[in-house]
């Protein structure tokens, strides 16, 4: 399967095609025919002091005549790795979306919080025994709307939150044993290509000896690619199908917490509205006797217009 080997170690597939810039004097380029990825492997060594390093640096690999994997193999790996690749970047999206969600969550408690502080130390506060009843009413109810919030944060932090974290943490070691998997496969064809133009050269004695061992380097890196190609298009499917059992669990948590927290500010602002709303007015009430007060303030000769 042509692999790109991104930044960091990571590979990307299906089928990329490089510029034609990328490999000059190639044949397929002076057929004007565009390169497949796997005609060229990037090399990747990895840095001493940890990290990864790639050299974007390609060169020949010999091509085999002999058809190393069939079509059909390839197809279903390199469709089993494209669902691998975008449930990682949904769960990396999801995992982002969850955190500014709760960021902004505790961010407008917070300021509810301080709205209902500054509305209690209001100068009003200290001539209106009415007003000042209902600013601390007002106050009470917001901190204790901020302290159920942080509650809810937290539960969605634990179960929700950091699970994803986690499951994300899992990709870089599928990445690395498909990059593995791709280093075999090129190792196999080198060793294919030379083991065959042995095979066509002329059976002299010195010739045979070259194909003996051309055929004994072949068989173990022909072994290893085996081994690895047949693990992932085994663990690659259960990999992808465990997603729901992982994360069902995660997302039932989540609707527990929110079902819990709307609970609990129901009851808090039922509460609120029955100490701060003695007269039962209906919205359209209130609004119409805001707008007649608004009236009254216009009419006052300090805001007339001139």
């Amino acid at each position: 399967m042509p692999l790109h080997m991104a930044s960091k170690g990571k590979l990307r597939g299906p089928h990329r095609r490089l510029s034609d810039s990328s490999r000059p004097g190639n044949r397929k380029e002076q057929r004007g025919q565009p390169l497949l990825i796997s005609d060229i492997l990037l090399q990747w060594e990895p840095d001493v002091a940890g990290g990864d390093r790639n050299l974007m640096i390609p060169f020949k690999i010999g091509q085999p005549k002999k058809q190393i994997v069939s079509k059909t193999v390839e197809r279903d790996f390199e469709r089993e790795y494209e669902k691998l690749q975008k449930l990682e970047d949904q769960t990396k999206k999801l995992h982002k979306d969850m955190k500014k969600s709760t960021e902004a969550d505790i961010a407008m408690s917070k300021a509810a919080v301080k709205i209902s502080a500054d509305l209690l130390g209001n100068p009003l506060c200290e001539q209106d025994q009415a007003f000042l009843e209902s600013m601390t009413a007002l106050d009470t109810a917001m901190r204790r709307m901020d302290s159920f919030n942080l509650e809810k944060v937290n539960q969605i932090q634990k179960t929700v939150i950091d699970p994803l974290k986690k499951y994300s943490g899992v990709f870089p070691s599928l990445n690395m044993a498909v990059k593995r998997r791709e280093q075999a496969l090129q190792d196999y064809k080198r060793l294919q290509s030379k083991a065959e133009k042995y095979e066509e050269k002329e059976k002299t004695g010195p010739n045979m000896v070259k194909l003996h061992q051309a055929r004994e380097e072949l068989r173990p890196v022909r072994e290893d690619f085996e081994v690895k190609n047949k693990q992932l298009l085994d663990e690659m499917p259960k990999f992808y199908q465990s997603r729901i059992d992982y994360f069902q669990p995660s997302f039932e948590a989540l609707i527990r917490a929110q079902v819990v927290y709307f609970t609990e500010m129901h009851k808090i602002f039922s509460e609120l509205t029955e100490q701060i709303d003695q007269g039962a007015l209906t919205d359209e009430q209130r609004e119409r006797e805001n707008e007649a007060k608004l009236a009254e303030l216009r009419a006052l000769s300090i805001v007339a217009d001139d």
